[in-house]
């Protein structure tokens, strides 16, 4: 099962993938941190959360982090497009509210394979990016002794079976590490009733 995940974890170079649910930006802090380099993560300006570089700190320096506010998503996949045609970033993280359609999701793909960048499109379930290599499904959880406990669920993979795995972050490593079952049972089980 760690062989599996080794192979598709952290994310292929030249191309790009989806996250949604919960964990979703877990998933993309930890992507960065195991892929290094600079991060040009990019949202719409009218999007209520504010991104704290400092919050990324466990994960990658917070000051190999872009940021950039949209007015829309035709300019947030416009700066997206540029960011993984640039070869300037390892990854690059855009918010999108919508699903991506295929012609703007291609261009992203061959905008990614030319810089050799990481693409990963944050998004709702149910709307995502349709020339997405992969799609992830990603939540948290419970654990009283692991804040970083996560379950990560490939639900598109256009190179491979579709699988989910019980993953936790390393803040000393900076690395995911995958939680055996019996570990993902015992952390589980929610607190005493």
């Amino acid at each position: 099962m760690q062989d599996a995940f080794s192979t598709i974890f952290p994310l292929q170079r030249g191309r790009v993938h989806d996250a949604s649910g919960p964990g979703a930006p877990f998933f993309a802090a930890a992507l960065a941190g195991m892929t290094g380099g600079t991060v040009l993560w990019i949202k719409p300006a009218w999007f209520a959360e504010e991104i704290n570089p400092v919050a990324f700190s466990a994960f990658f320096d917070p000051r190999d982090i872009i940021l950039a506010r949209t007015a829309d998503q035709t300019e947030t996949l416009a700066a997206a497009e540029e960011g993984l045609r640039s070869g300037a970033v390892g990854l690059v993280v855009m918010e999108v509210d919508k699903p991506v359609e295929l012609t703007p999701g291609r261009r992203l793909q061959l905008a990614a394979e030319s810089g050799r960048s990481i693409g990963l499109s944050l998004h709702p379930e149910g709307a995502g990016n349709q020339a997405a290599t992969t799609r992830w499904l990603c939540k948290p959880l419970f654990s009283a002794s692991d804040s970083t406990l996560q379950e990560w669920s490939i639900i598109k993979n256009k190179a491979g079976t579709n699988n989910s795995w019980a993953v936790r972050w390393d803040e000393t490593a900076r690395r995911i590490h995958m939680v055996s079952e019996t570990a993902e049972r015992a952390g589980s089980k929610g607190p005493p009733g």
